[in-house]
C-alpha cells in the first residue's frame, strides 16, 4: 500500500488516481496528536492489531490537485547515516565513512511534507540538498541481526537531508526547521522486495545532481538497521535516513528540489531564502575577534 496524509491529518490509501480515506479504519478513533494517524496505525500494527481496510465504501478524493502532507509529521526520532556512499566520501574528501562515524540524530521538528519550502537560515553559508531513501521502522528493534532486519521495517519513503556547511555540529547543521522533507507517502515494505536495489535521482532547478542505486550503499539497509539497533532501540514510526550519494550542491531562493526513487515515489519541495541572515548574527554570545597587531 501507499499511505499518505491529506486534508489536515486524514490518512489515505492511494488507489489509482484517488485517495481513499481510511483514517478511522486504520488508526481508530481520534484525536491522533501531532504524530498523526499513520504513526498511530504503525504502533497498532506493532501491538498486533492488524486492520485490513475496506476500500469499497470509504470516502474518495481525487489524488491530482490534492495537497499531501508529511506522512509522519513528528517521528519519534530521525537517525542519519553520514557518508554512506563511497562517491560522496570522495567528493567531500572525507577520510572516514559511516563505518567509522556511526550514526547521528536529527530533530524530529525538522520534518516538512511535499510542496512545502526548505527555509535557508544563513545568507553567507552554503546549504546543500542530500537526496536519500528513508526507512520507516515498524516494530521495536534492539540488537537485531542484518538477516532479520527487514522484518522490522514498516515501509519506505523519499527523504531530503538538508545540510548547512557551517562550523556547527552535524546534528545542528541538519536539524533546522524544514530540513527533513519526507514523502509524498509511505510505501509499505511488502511493495519493496529489496531496498538495496533501488534507483535514486535528485534534481535541483530541473538539473539532475544526484543519481545512484541503493546497491552502492556502504552500509545497506539491513546492515544499517542492525548497526543502529545495536546503539539505540528503534521504535515504531522512527525514520532512518540511509545516506546520500555524490552530487550535493548549494540551494538558492526559488529552487525546486525533487527526489525520485524507484518503486517509492517522487517528492518535490521548494526553497525559501527570504529570511536568511548572516551566520555571524545567529543568537548566542561569542568572543570578540582579536584585533590585529
Amino acid at each position: 500500500m501507499r499511505l499518505a496524509l491529506f486534508g489536515h491529518g486524514r490518512l489515505g490509501v492511494i488507489d489509482g488516481d484517488e485517495l481513499v480515506d481510511v483514517t478511522e479504519q486504520l488508526a481508530g478513533p481520534g484525536p491522533y496528536g501531532p504524530a498523526g494517524p499513520l504513526h498511530r496505525h504503525i504502533e497498532q500494527l506493532a501491538a498486533g492489531k492488524v486492520h485490513q481496510p475496506d476500500l469499497t465504501t470509504a470516502p474518495r478524493t481525487p489524488l491530482p490537485g490534492t495537497a499531501l502532507e508529511a506522512p509522519l509529521p513528528l517521528p519519534g526520532k530521525i537517525v542519519g547515516a553520514p557518508v554512506n556512499y563511497l562517491d560522496h566520501k570522495a567528493e567531500m574528501e572525507y577520510t572516514t565513512s559511516v563505518a567509522e562515524l556511526g550514526v547521528f540524530l536529527k530533530a524530529n521538528s525538522s520534518v516538512i511534507g511535499p510542496g512545502q519550502d526548505i527555509v535557508l537560515p544563513y545568507d553567507d553559508k552554503r546549504t546543500d540538498q542530500e537526496g536519500e531513501l528513508g526507512v520507516v521502522i515498524g516494530r521495536t528493534a534492539s540488537h537485531v541481526t542484518a538477516d532479520e532486519a527487514l522484518s522490522y521495517v514498516f515501509g519506505y519513503t523519499c527523504l531530503l537531508d538538508i545540510t548547512v556547511r557551517s562550523d556547527e555540529d552535524r546534528s545542528t547543521r541538519k536539524s533546522f526547521d524544514t530540513f527533513t522533507p519526507i514523502g509524498p507517502w509511505i510505501v509499505t515494505a511488502d511493495e519493496i522486495p529489496d531496498p538495496d536495489a533501488l534507483d535514486l535521482r535528485c534534481d535541483v532547478g530541473g538539473t539532475t545532481r544526484q543519481r545512484t542505486n541503493t546497491a552502492d550503499l556502504i552500509f545497506g539497509v539491513r546492515e544499517l538497521i542492525a548497526y543502529t539497533s545495536s546503539v539505540m532501540t528503534l521504535y515504531p514510526g522512527d525514520v532512518i535516513a540511509t545516506g546520500t550519494p555524490a552530487g550535493v550542491g548549494p540551494l538558492g531562493h526559488g529552487d525546486r528540489v525533487v527526489v525520485d526513487i524507484e518503486r517509492v515515489g517522487r517528492l518535490e519541495v521548494g526553497v525559501d531564502a527570504s529570511r536568511a541572515t548572516p551566520y555571524g548574527r545567529r543568537p548566542g554570545r561569542r568572543p570578540a575577534p582579536t584585533p590585529p597587531n
